[in-house]
């Protein structure tokens, strides 16, 4: 992990050389851009090993720069707001943002998380485990592929991930703290959004199934029922 680059794009100097300072600490090697323009050209230039994205940027916004950035590569994405607005966190997630943090934030912990979603990144790949069948929902894990009564459906990795971790827990509540341990492969910092946005999305992919749910247990967290 050490020696990965990091490319963060954020218009605040101040922010860029914190979290450079930190992560250079950690072995990491660190470029910036200042703009979101100039954030596309260096990450298709540098195929950094992750992303660091602000919100509001100049020339080209981050949401714009994290859709055209998804759209040619997988590059972990953790995007920073100074927005405390449910919606910006939304759409940064739907448009396959990896994480986010809200400004300011602990640089530690910032530092954490990268190192977290880089070591899943890394991480050799789980046992190949047995089919699972759920009613009229079949999950496999080998191939990663899931049908739905009859019908593939496309899981992104980490919407796969979290329905495997509902099926092998099939009518067991999980917190959404353990959801981010298994899924995300981080600790609990105090924001559990990103796992109400994939729960979301996953309650939409199972729309068809006749006998498959994700229920929520309110002030607990969520389990799959059939």
């Amino acid at each position: 992990m050490a020696g990965e680059r990091i490319l963060i794009v954020d218009d605040e100097a101040h922010i860029v050389e914190l979290v450079r300072l930190y992560l250079e600490r950690e072995g990491f090697r660190v470029d910036s851009a200042s703009d979101g323009a100039q954030g596309l050209r260096l990450n298709s230039e540098l195929r950094p090993a992750l992303v660091i994205l602000d919100l509001m940027l100049p020339e080209v916004d981050g949401l714009e720069v994290c859709r055209q950035v998804r759209a040619e590569s997988d590059v972990p994405i953790v995007m920073l707001t100074a927005r405390d607005e449910d919606i910006d966190k939304i759409v940064g997630l739907e448009l396959g943002a990896d994480d986010y943090l809200t400004k300011p934030f602990n640089p530690r912990e910032l530092v954490a998380r990268v190192k977290a979603i880089l070591r899943r990144t890394e991480a050799p790949p789980r046992p190949e485990g047995k089919v699972l069948h759920l009613d009229d929902v079949t999950i496999d894990p080998a191939r990663r592929e899931v049908t739905v009564a009859g019908q593939t459906v496309e899981l992104r990795a980490k919407e796969f991930d979290l329905l495997h971790a509902f099926a092998e827990h099939k009518g067991m509540v999980l917190t959404r703290e353990q959801l981010l341990s298994r899924v995300w492969g981080y600790d609990f910092y105090g924001e559990t959004r990103t796992v109400d946005v994939h729960v979301a999305h996953l309650r939409k992919h199972l729309a068809a199934s006749a006998g498959v749910r994700i229920v929520t247990v309110t002030g607990v967290g969520y389990k799959l029922v059939t």
